[in-house]
């Protein structure tokens, strides 16, 4: 399986809900990634996503 690189869009699951974001950061066994802004708060929304468990939508 190819893993992610920062700066790739990918799309994964959270939740029953499908989601689309831009990797921060590689971990050996997951990603960090920014999905959205939350206008309440003023700050990204981030996730850690393990490898198995999204796809990459563009590199």
């Amino acid at each position: 399986m190819e893993t992610a690189n920062i700066g790739d869009v990918i799309s994964f699951k959270r939740d029953g809900e499908s989601y689309e974001g831009t990797i921060t950061g590689v971990r050996e066994n997951s990603v960090i990634v920014q999905y959205g802004y939350s206008k309440v708060k003023d700050e990204p929304l981030t996730t850690i996503v393990n490898h198995k468990n999204y796809k990459i939508k563009k590199k």
